[in-house]
């Protein structure tokens, strides 16, 4: 249970650092320029999303490496699950919204899924890392 836990906390804590640094600080022109979008997002849903996005992965990373996980296995999880969700911000989004520009969006969204499950699957192998007796 502890690296559930864990887990879910680092998820949050990336995922609000990656993507809140792009859409408020780095990007914030690029996404005021979409006006379809909330000037102040519901951020307790956006916690929510989270919360259950880092718990799959966390189930997922205990199933498949129940005693330890390596770098390349951290990594092999989030690069899957990053793919998953980047299909969606990507090309989804891009082909659902009016965006000014689909190559900026498209870039845009790519680089910051790329940071956030990149960074996240280095810290899923020090979360789920094999244990060792003293």
């Amino acid at each position: 249970m502890p690296r559930h836990i864990l887990t879910v906390l680092a998820f949050i804590l990336v995922t609000f650092a990656v993507q809140g640094l792009s859409h408020f600080v780095i990007n914030v022109d690029h996404y005021a320029s979409i006006g379809h979008l909330r000037a102040e997002p519901i951020m307790p849903l956006g916690f929510a999303t989270m919360t259950i996005q880092g718990l799959i992965l966390s189930v997922a990373m205990s199933r498949l490496w129940p005693e330890g996980a390596s770098i390349k296995n951290g990594m092999l999880v989030a690069a899957f699950f990053g793919l998953f969700l980047a299909s969606y911000m990507v090309l989804t989004e891009a082909a659902k919204y009016a965006v000014p520009s689909i190559p900026t969006w498209m870039a845009i969204e790519a680089a910051a899924v790329t940071t956030q499950f990149g960074i996240f699957g280095v810290v899923l192998r020090f979360i789920y890392r094999k244990r060792t007796s003293a």
